[in-house]
């Protein structure tokens, strides 16, 4: 056993401060709280950014789909035989040819950019979400040439409802000796949906296939083809199959790791140099642990000189001081992780009870791209934070150890 009895009962006594001996025990204090919230914040801070990362991605690609299929010349005019090819490939979900343009969205004095995706009503109901969220209105209308679905933030910021009438302005229109007249067209709102998104909600509305071909005077052909696949963390041996089976020069195949990558990537650099900053608050801890541990055994010196001389050894002594800056480094990392845990669980209710508590919006969809805090917990990451704070805590406690067993008793006793 590496603390004996004697270790345990002398490290335990120099724990529970006497009169006289309160300043050493609250600056111990002081340095237990330290590490539990430099390892709270630390656990919370990560959550945040991996539930972050991940709502973001599952969100992105579930309405951007995990791969497209893009023609040369903007237009790909045999989809439905690309199409029929892909949907053979191994791993491959769905693939749904669409037709995308930018217009301006207009109703009553409302108007904003916004774009345009023209799908077949079944490819709007593999689009899960979009047909999973809808909260006004159905699909079953969506087909009419006149009909059109939108997003929840779109339908408040211009009072639309189900029934209501939309107006796209597109530039790009007829050429005459007065210049480009833009085409102008007016649909019936016939399904709201809340994609959880708030650039979707607010910008991005659904039209039929044909009345966006219609649209955008684009007879018969498609802008790109959306993919959806089985394994999107892995993607690139599928998209590699669909490169090879689509066999065409024309055409080009884009992942979502190559049209997202810049976004991706800032988040994860990001989440690294979070990580590096909140570790800091445990090594402030750990610096604290150091100080209270050498004030302990400047005034323990004299217990220090009694103990030796009755035979204590220095390694006994070295570990009574260990035991001592263990412990506030174990409790410390112990209710630290209790308290980012529970947190971590709970954070989209404290968020709220904050909001109503101080009247302000802690987490602004328009600002932050997603509409709720999100936090995930990844077990790995809890792990590496408990064994940093940790190992931080055990360093610290080396060298006050180490000037504790290097006390000599006569020099000690002489002055006492």
């Amino acid at each position: 056993m590496m603390f004996g009895p004697f270790e345990r009962a002398v490290a335990g006594r120099y724990l529970r401060a006497r009169r006289g001996e309160r300043f050493v025990s609250v600056i111990a204090i002081f340095s237990l709280v330290g590490i539990a919230l430099g390892v709270a914040t630390l656990i919370i801070v990560m959550a945040v950014m991996n539930g972050f990362q991940a709502d973001l991605m599952g969100r992105i690609l579930g309405l951007n789909g995990d791969l497209s299929i893009y023609g040369a010349g903007r237009t790909i005019s045999h989809y439905e035989d690309v199409a029929e090819r892909v949907r053979k490939v191994p791993g491959v979900i769905s693939a749904t040819p669409l037709v995308e343009g930018q217009v301006l969205l207009s109703a009553g004095s409302y108007s904003a950019g916004g774009v345009v995706h023209g799908m077949t009503r079944q490819g709007l109901l593999d689009l899960k979400g979009v047909s999973s969220s809808l909260v006004a209105g159905t699909l079953d209308d969506f087909g009419s040439d006149d009909s059109i679905a939108i997003g929840v933030t779109l339908a408040d910021r211009a009072g639309l409802s189900i029934g209501s009438r939309i107006t796209l302005v597109s530039p790009d229109g007829a050429a005459t000796a007065f210049g480009t007249v833009p085409r102008v067209r007016a649909y019936h709102v016939v399904a709201i949906f809340d994609a959880g998104v708030n650039d979707y909600n607010s910008s991005y509305v659904f039209l039929p296939m044909h009345a966006a071909q219609v649209y955008f005077q684009m007879p018969d052909k498609v802008t790109q083809i959306q993919i959806m696949v089985k394994d999107e963390q892995n993607i690139r041996p599928t998209t590699m199959r669909i490169v090879n089976a689509v066999g065409e020069p024309g055409l080009r195949v884009l992942d979502w790791t190559n049209a997202n990558n810049a976004l991706f990537g800032a988040v994860q650099v990001e989440q690294n140099v979070m990580f590096l900053i909140l570790a800091l608050i445990i090594l402030v801890a750990a610096f604290n642990v150091i100080s209270s541990l050498i004030m302990m055994v400047k005034d323990k010196t004299g217990d220090i000189a009694v103990l030796r001389t009755i035979g204590a050894s220095r390694g006994a002594i070295m570990r009574i001081f260990l035991m001592c800056g263990a412990s506030v480094g174990v409790t410390g990392t112990v209710a630290g992780t209790l308290l980012g845990v529970v947190f971590c669980k709970n954070i989209e209710r404290i968020r709220q009870a904050l909001q109503k508590l101080t009247g302000t919006n802690l987490f602004n969809p328009e600002v932050y791209y997603l509409e709720h805090l999100p936090a995930k917990l990844v077990w790995g990451q809890v792990v590496e934070v408990i064994l940093l704070a940790l190992s931080l805590s055990l360093l610290a406690t080396l060298y006050p150890s180490w000037r504790a067993a290097k006390t000599d008793p006569v020099e000690a006793l002489r002055h006492e």
